[in-house]
């Protein structure tokens, strides 16, 4: 491996998003990821989307760039195979991160003595051990209660997972913290991060349960709009529909600019006495500042509308479909970051590498995911040092699985 992690190997046993795309996050910075699933393949091996003969598209956006080692988790034999993988020597090594029940022989307890510096990182639903995922965790946020149009009267939930991303990028940045403090002291350690906790932190941070609590309110619906300044969809003359946003006075003049809209702003603000170069002020007066915009937008075409905002530097953005997302230019094709992979079983499609640009160290191109058990023979003998009669033995015993 290369990259700016390489050296450094992590044993990972995963299964939905959180952790699988915490290890995927190190493999792509170069780190040595090696995930086991069980010899009939893990719970995410079908999960949707899906080709049309049923291969997994989740499954392999999720595992880019590791290797896959198969083994029959209810064997002793199979379950000793991977306590030696995730205990087995080295500096770099020694790292197992899971989401998984951590007890008995995944217990942090039993491993330990296989190899006391051992750092462990347990994704878990709540603090209290109770099963959670990203819907469930998100329904007790409020966030739900204030997604979707303003007369919505019932829950709306996420589409995309956010608690199961901010839990990823948490757990990966949590496995370099505690392997730089094993470097400094020589000690290793059980990380536990609950999917719930994670939210809730989150939810604080960006000041939901302060506003609840000091004012006494509750978030209103607001739609599509950006609550305390000025943001919104706007639909064009052929139908499409670009989202607008002013977070500072350069995007007020930018979209003045845009829209001819200065003597109009201008207007707004005499009628009105909001300011608005203040988030406040656009707050305020966001209603008169669609009665303008809106019918700008309506008689131009989506095209027109984003060649002039853009002309402007105004702060918009084109709504587009996932498959116009996939045919776009500057988005996807012509982007440094994605390449065009042939996933086995799969087909070719845009891949993308790791969006952190390092200065010192060039970004590894994005590697394809492992079949099941692809790697078993090569972290078999190369890791734990088997040799090939023993390892055939094991394929032979169904103790372990792979390619042949």
């Amino acid at each position: 491996m290369t990259g700016i992690l390489a050296g450094l190997r992590i044993v990972e046993g995963s299964a939905f998003i959180a952790a699988p795309l915490g290890g995927m996050t190190l493999a792509q910075l170069g780190a040595d990821v090696i995930r086991f699933d069980d010899i009939n393949g893990g719970l995410d091996s079908d999960r949707w989307p899906v080709t049309k003969d049923g291969r997994s598209i989740y499954w392999a956006g999720l595992n880019k760039g590791k290797r896959s080692i198969a083994v029959d988790l209810r064997n002793p034999k199979g379950r000793e195979i991977l306590t030696a993988l995730i205990t087995a020597p080295g500096e770099g090594a020694g790292i197992f991160t899971t989401n998984m029940p951590a007890r008995g022989w995944l217990a942090y307890e039993e491993l330990a003595k296989k190899r006391a510096d051992l750092i462990a990182l347990n994704i878990v639903g709540a603090r209290d051990g109770s099963a959670h995922v990203d819907y469930t965790v998100n329904a007790i946020t409020g966030f739900p209660m204030v997604t979707g149009p303003v007369d919505h009267a019932e829950p709306v939930n996420a589409v995309a997972p956010p608690w199961d991303l901010a839990t990823a990028y948490a757990g990966a940045m949590a496995i370099l913290a505690a392997e730089r403090h094993r470097r400094l002291t020589g000690q290793g350690q059980r990380i536990v991060l609950p999917l719930q906790d994670m939210a809730l932190a989150a939810t604080s941070a960006l000041g939901y349960i302060g506003e609840a609590v000091v004012n006494k309110v509750d978030r209103p619906r607001v739609g599509n709009e950006i609550f305390g300044t000025f943001g919104r969809d706007f639909r064009t003359k052929d139908g499409r529909f670009v989202m607008i946003c002013i977070f500072s006075d350069r995007h007020v003049d930018a979209l003045a600019s845009a829209g001819g809209f200065k003597q109009a702003f201008a207007t707004i603000e005499k009628d009105t006495g909001f300011d608005l170069k203040s988030d406040a002020g656009r707050w305020h007066a966001r209603d008169r500042l669609c009665a303008v915009i809106e019918p700008w937008a309506a008689r131009h075409t989506a095209e027109e509308v984003g060649a002039a905002l853009k002309k402007a530097g105004a702060l918009w953005a084109p709504y587009k479909t996932f498959r116009e997302l996939a045919a776009d230019r500057e988005a996807v094709l012509d982007n440094p970051m994605f390449t065009i992979l042939d996933q086995p079983g799969i087909g070719r499609y845009p891949v993308a590498a790791s969006p952190l640009q390092f200065g010192a160290v060039p970004r590894q191109p994005p590697k394809t995911a492992p079949v099941l058990g692809q790697h078993t023979d090569e972290i078999l003998s190369g890791i734990l040092g088997l040799p090939g009669s023993e390892i055939a033995r094991l394929h032979d015993e169904k103790v372990v699985g792979g390619p042949r």
